[in-house]
């Protein structure tokens, strides 16, 4: 009994800590979270640890106007958010990403563009 008193909770363990893992986490993104860029981007790219669902996000400048031309696409692990043209300045992006397994994965981070 107590054998499989310790593999239920074994099990019960490895479906809790798998479970969190299973997060889509951002692993980099185009322009670098901080970075300065010469140029106003085209659009920012992120990709994730994992495959995602479509999701939105957005990037507003620093009075907190929305740039993005509406058009977020999600292609496997990778989200591109297109950008309107933009001035100098520092901008925020916002993003919110659903993973296949239904779970997101919240999260902002600024760049700057000197132009």
């Amino acid at each position: 009994m107590h054998r499989l008193a310790l593999l239920a909770i074994s099990l019960l363990l490895v479906l809790f800590f798998g479970e969190a893992g299973a997060h889509a986490m951002l692993d980099r993104a185009e322009p670098r979270a901080g970075n300065k860029v010469a140029a106003a981007p085209h659009a920012v790219k992120l990709w994730f640890t994992e495959k995602l669902e479509p999701a939105f996000s957005t990037v507003i400048d620093i009075a907190g106007r929305s740039v993005d031309s509406g058009q977020v696409r999600v292609s496997g692990d990778l989200m591109s958010i297109s950008l309107r043209p933009a001035e100098a300045g520092t901008y925020h992006v916002i993003r919110q990403a659903v993973a296949v397994h239904r779970h997101t994965a919240d999260g902002n981070f600024t760049f700057q563009v000197e132009q």
